[in-house]
């Protein structure tokens, strides 16, 4: 049965799995979202992969695990960013941020210091990333996992380009289409998921975005294991795998 997680009549302890869906509203209430979730005794995915998913400064570990991401630079509220991240075309959004909002696409350094500073007056921490150029081609994909095996791919086309609608304030409005992955992409997401694996053991779901680099090769953008869209309507396989990975765990 579908339940929302600030309703105060819910028990959650009555349920034999909690997993977490569409959640997308606990960016301004990130403290009381995790302390719910540490207080449902068994959720899926658990509280500790959320309270380490939320915060995008997770992009730094995978780095320093060797794998691939976009460069990242994060600007805490008091700080302020050097030139060099604010050079070119940049990419600014806070670190504890859900579709796609409050994000920014800028080519004036100014500009770029000013969503910064807006992001800080709001006590949120900053991250600046190069834009990479070849999404507006190619799009983004996105590898979902499903009881911790790859189930299928999606294309989202790019996000910061022109006027783009919000859905009912919670999302920016997207164009998703079914993607056959590269053998790299494929690549990556395994050794993405081992990383997440060796430290959390195997997740009920999660998803993987990439963006092809300067050569096209494949650098991770986001590592969604909190509340991602799972696209299972791309898939007709996916409800089914999904079904099945919440049996087992149950």
């Amino acid at each position: 049965m579908p339940a929302v997680w600030t309703d105060p009549a819910v028990d959650w302890d009555a349920f034999a799995l909690v997993v977490v869906r569409s959640t997308w509203d606990y960016i301004t209430r990130r403290d009381a979202f995790l302390a719910w979730a540490h207080g449902v005794p068994r959720l899926a995915n658990s509280a500790a992969v959320l309270e380490w998913n939320i915060d995008k400064r997770y992009l730094a570990e995978l780095a320093a695990a060797g794998l691939p991401v976009v460069p990242t630079t994060f600007v805490e509220p008091g700080g302020a960013p050097d030139a060099a991240a604010l050079s070119g075309e940049v990419v600014v959004k806070p670190a504890v941020s859900a579709g796609s909002l409050d994000t920014g696409r800028h080519a004036d350094p100014d500009a770029a210091a000013a969503h910064v500073t807006r992001l800080h007056e709001a006590g949120r921490t900053a991250m600046l990333q190069p834009y990479v150029a070849g999404v507006d081609e190619a799009g983004e994909t996105a590898l979902l996992y499903l009881g911790g095996r790859w189930s299928h791919a999606i294309r989202k086309g790019p996000m910061l380009v022109g006027e783009r609608r919000t859905v009912d304030g919670l999302f920016l409005e997207e164009d998703i289409r079914p993607r056959e992955p590269s053998a790299a992409e494929l690549e990556l997401g395994e050794h993405v998921m081992a990383v997440v694996a060796e430290r959390f053991g195997s997740l009920l779901y999660a998803r993987v975005d990439l963006l092809p680099g300067p050569g096209g090769e494949p650098l991770v953008v986001e590592v969604e294991l909190t509340e991602p869209s799972l696209y299972l309507e791309t898939n007709s396989g996916a409800p089914g795998r999904l079904a099945a990975a919440i049996a087992a765990r149950v």
